[in-house]
């Protein structure tokens, strides 16, 4: 069974449920425990009726489909909470055609709902528009299955009266599967590659660039992945990666979708984050990154967000460009307790000659890491000034 063309399926199977009048946390429970059987029941490589090519889909669509219904209608008369809905499932839709209709774009904007925390709109996502099990969800976000369903649960009841005909807002959309895309790898699913998987569906059904552009960001940052950090873990920094270790396809591929949306002169946030990514991409050493070029694009992005994260990043391109008198300067307009603050004022003071403030400032910023391989990597950098400056 291809369980990833199996997985694509779980949005417009939810919606046929939603539609025939299943409340959303209902539906999206049978539409589980039909993924569940399917993954149970269809050996390797086979479909229902053993068809192929589009056959083979739909058949694949149609059986979810009656038994993900089939389930809701177990569940509701087995449940006198539900007894109101008898009139609605008396009768079982007979078997035939499922309707064409994919409703896919509005279960994005469901799960993306405003009234949803960030970390509930991501883990619901996942579940009804990526088709991951709360176990897998649970294992990629390293908390207890119990404790993702409960978070899960939650979401599907505060979205479960929102209708589909309700207006969605695709920039909620996008920040959701930024979010996804930088988990990057935990547990036994790779998240930056599902957020991948995602925004490919999402970018084929709406004509936005901003959609297009994050794509076109997630693949220039995926292309890195395999060249980012070393095979006991430990962070290698953009400056000193393996560059024939980048997937040159996959950063042409992102390349070109770039250029289709930045032509459509309608800039915006992730148009600009992929600009810069595709800079240094683009550099075949990092002596030769143009970072001219990234300051002004960190210029516009500024102005897009009037983010603090993003001008702290500012300052490092400034300080690479105009050297690291002037990024330092930069760096004094901003909140000394913003996050990464130390760690760059640490970098751009080594840059400048002063080893020991620098090395104060990484163990500094190795106490206020977020992660251990950012935290090791901190103190790797102290250690390595301490040690040159005792010799």
């Amino acid at each position: 069974m291809d369980e990833a063309l199996l997985r694509s399926l779980i949005p417009s199977v939810l919606g046929i449920l939603v539609r025939r009048g299943a409340d959303f946390a209902a539906a999206e429970d049978a539409v589980q425990d039909a993924l569940t059987e399917a993954l149970r029941v269809w050996p390797s490589g086979t479909s229902p009726n053993s068809a192929s090519g589009s056959d083979a889909v739909r058949d694949m669509k149609g059986w979810l489909v009656t038994v993900a219904w089939r389930r809701f209608l177990d569940a509701s008369r087995a449940d006198a909470a539900r007894r109101r809905r008898e009139d609605l499932v008396d009768e079982e839709p007979p078997p035939g055609p499922v309707p064409a209709v994919d409703d896919t774009l509005q279960l994005y904007f469901l799960c993306a709902h405003p009234s949803l925390t960030p970390s509930s709109a991501v883990a619901l996502t996942l579940r009804a528009v990526g088709g991951l099990t709360t176990r897998q969800i649970a294992r990629a976000y390293l908390v207890p299955e119990a404790t993702m369903a409960q978070r899960i649960s939650r979401a599907k009841r505060m979205v479960s009266g929102v209708g589909f005909d309700q207006p969605g807002d695709v920039a909620t959309v996008l920040r959701v599967l930024y979010l996804v895309f930088n988990e990057g790898y935990s547990g036994d699913i790779d998240l930056a590659a599902e957020a991948i998987r995602l925004t490919r569906q999402l970018a084929a059904m709406t004509d936005h660039p901003e959609v297009a552009a994050l794509l076109a960001l997630m693949l220039l940052h995926y292309a890195r992945r395999e060249a980012r950090t070393e095979p006991d873990g430990s962070i290698v920094p953009l400056a000193e990666q393996d560059r024939s270790r980048w997937d040159t396809e996959m950063i042409a591929e992102g390349v070109r979708i770039l250029q289709a949306a930045l032509a459509r002169d309608q800039l915006g946030e992730y148009q600009a984050q992929a600009a810069l990514a595709a800079l240094h991409a683009d550099a075949q050493s990092a002596e030769e990154t143009d970072w001219v070029q990234i300051v002004e694009w960190y210029d516009e992005l500024a102005r897009l967000t009037d983010s603090p994260v993003v001008r702290l990043n500012r300052a490092v391109a400034v300080g690479e460009a105009d050297g690291p008198r002037a990024g330092l300067a930069a760096l004094t307009e901003l909140d000394a307790t913003l996050p990464r603050y130390a760690a760059v004022a640490a970098y751009l003071h080594e840059r400048d000659g002063d080893p020991a403030t620098a090395a104060q400032l990484y163990v500094e910023a190795a106490g206020k890491a977020a992660n251990p391989a950012e935290r090791n990597h901190l103190t790797r950098q102290a250690a390595r000034l301490n040690t040159r400056r005792r010799r």
